[in-house]
């Protein structure tokens, strides 16, 4: 009897604790039992990866030993279609083990930030600190998705630049062709698909050139497209530009960087010096902005040639050289105030 009574109360205890068991949360058994073992290792998961891919490169780091189990586990847990690119630290282990890792875990990303203005020697310091990799090399490797990108892109790399589209970019790799490629995609799908929508392809390269110009003039983005129309008409009556944003890169490509132009500096040497030249310049002089983009595709139609900025960096417009010398004037009172 009391055998009987004894084997009941180890059934009721275990029942009890596999009760308890079952009752416990995923997480409670991850806290306390390491899933995998051995060192993590480093693997990157691309962005349009599938979970099939996903397993296969799980499968060539040596990870996991099944890579359809893996794709299987990571369906079952729901993971196959939430997973983020990025770096993941995992450990070798199971199917099961792995997949679970990788839903617990959240991916390491690098941000970069490409900024409006920038052009290919200011890229280079920030991303390299003005050493390692050059730039240009990387350009001249670039090769765009879009098929009716490949038809306009540049042959020269610094021209290429203009095809970077300026944002904070969260990536899966420190390689720099890798944050070219995501801005170049970035800038067909906001630039480049509306280019082709309105029939005007053929005419980025000079479309770059003008919002580079754009994106160098205006501090505000509402007189974006009124000075880009100014360009325009200059150029409309074979007028020299006359900006100085072009004068200070030909000097920096010298090697000379210029708080000020001075009226020595006007007699540059250069294709870039644009009073010197007329016509636009060669190539864009930095990576435009979404707002210069839009406003060198559509610029405001008006009569004004001539532009001088104001104390808080919005600008006084003339239609004529006369009206032009008085806004003058009236911009350096404002300077002569503010000082």
């Amino acid at each position: 009897m009391i055998q009987k009574l004894f084997e009941i109360l180890i059934f009721l205890l275990s029942l009890s604790y596999l009760v308890f068991i079952g009752s416990l949360s995923s997480s409670w058994f991850e806290e306390r039992f390491e899933l995998g073992s051995g060192p993590e290792i480093t693997v990157i998961i691309h962005p349009g990866q599938s979970a099939r891919d996903v397993a296969k490169t799980f499968f060539t780091e040596r990870i996991v030993d099944n890579p359809s189990e893996l794709a299987k586990w990571m369906v079952t847990l729901g993971i196959d279609r939430k997973i983020q690119p990025g770096r993941y630290d995992i450990r070798k282990g199971s199917p099961w083990e792995v997949a679970k890792q990788l839903a617990a875990s959240k991916p390491y990303t690098f941000t970069r930030t490409i900024i409006p203005g920038s052009d290919i020697l200011t890229l280079h310091t920030a991303f390299t600190g003005g050493e390692g990799p050059d730039l240009v090399s990387i350009l001249s490797s670039m090769e765009p998705e879009a098929p009716s990108m490949k038809e306009i892109f540049p042959e020269d790399p610094v021209a290429r630049l203009a095809f970077l589209l300026p944002d904070t970019y969260k990536l899966s790799s420190k390689d720099l062709k890798y944050l070219f490629s995501n801005s170049m995609a970035l800038w067909w799908k906001k630039v480049g698909i509306l280019l082709e929508a309105k029939g005007r392809l053929e005419e980025s390269s000079d479309l770059a050139i003008l919002a580079s110009l754009v994106e160098k003039e205006a501090m505000w983005n509402d007189e974006r497209p009124r000075i880009a129309g100014v360009i325009v008409n200059r150029l409309a009556r074979n007028m020299p530009l006359q900006i100085d944003a072009t004068v200070v890169y030909a000097w920096k490509l010298k090697g000379q960087e210029l708080d000020r132009v001075l009226y020595k500096h006007l007699e540059i040497d250069s294709e870039y010096n644009t009073y010197r030249n007329k016509g636009l310049p060669p190539a864009a002089i930095c990576v435009p902005s979404l707002e210069s983009w839009l406003a060198a595709i559509e610029p405001e139609k008006h009569e004004y040639l001539y532009y001088v900025a104001t104390r808080d960096g919005h600008h006084l417009f003339s239609k004529n050289y006369s009206d032009h010398k008085k806004a003058i004037k009236e911009a350096a009172r404002g300077l002569s105030d503010d000082g």
